[in-house]
């Protein structure tokens, strides 16, 4: 591609993981179609769905990767990692197993990702009785580890987009993910992201 060349749609590279059955599915059923199905068949190896959307005057299309968490398939994920702009880890706050498995998908994460990739928690399912895991431990969780945090319900909508926008925005901030080069000069280098740096969530808009 000749140098200065337009990149209409950059795409960035989303991750989900977390163990089997937290909802990662779900969630991204939620984002890219607005759908919710009680009953979803595990994932086997890793799916994924492109979303188009708009952070302020720059499109943008997400690839976003869903992977299986039964163990059987964790050698399959690797690869998957390779690329990525940022990983949504997600846990049940119905299954305290769920979040005490982030230990594993965090050591995970980090051998095989870029240690500036950005990385979302998600605290999944917040609209089921019997709590397992308070809000104050994902969040201290999340904190520890320089980790965005959201709790959220695939189901009732709750989080979900916040989720995925809050991700894109950060990603959006941290120069050494990303380089695009539009008509003009406008976003270019580093001057893109200072553009981008006053985004915020308010000002995503999904097409």
């Amino acid at each position: 591609m000749a140098q200065g060349s337009i990149v209409p749609f950059p795409t960035l590279k989303l991750l989900l993981i977390g163990d089997s059955s937290v909802g990662k599915s779900s969630l991204l059923l939620r984002f890219t179609d607005n759908q919710f199905q009680p009953y979803l068949n595990p994932t086997i190896g890793v799916d994924f769905k492109v979303k188009k959307m708009v952070v302020r005057d720059l499109p943008l299309q997400l690839a976003i990767w869903d992977t299986a968490g039964q163990e059987r398939f964790r050698t399959l994920t690797p690869s998957y990692y390779r690329g990525a702009h940022g990983v949504i880890l997600v846990y049940d706050v119905t299954r305290r197993e769920t979040f005490l498995a982030l230990d594993s998908w965090l050591e995970e994460l980090e051998m095989y990702t870029k240690k500036n990739v950005v990385k979302m928690l998600v605290g999944n399912k917040i609209d089921e009785p019997d709590r397992e895991v308070e809000r104050r431990e994902g969040l201290l969780f999340a904190q520890k580890h320089s980790m965005l945090f959201v709790e959220a319900s695939a189901k009732m909508r709750d989080g979900v987009q916040e989720a995925f926008e809050e991700v894109v925005v950060r990603i959006l901030q941290t120069p050494e993910l990303w380089h695009v080069r539009r008509e003009g000069g406008k976003l270019a280098g580093n001057q893109g992201l200072k553009e981008a740096d006053a985004c915020s969530g308010a000002y995503c808009t999904l097409i």
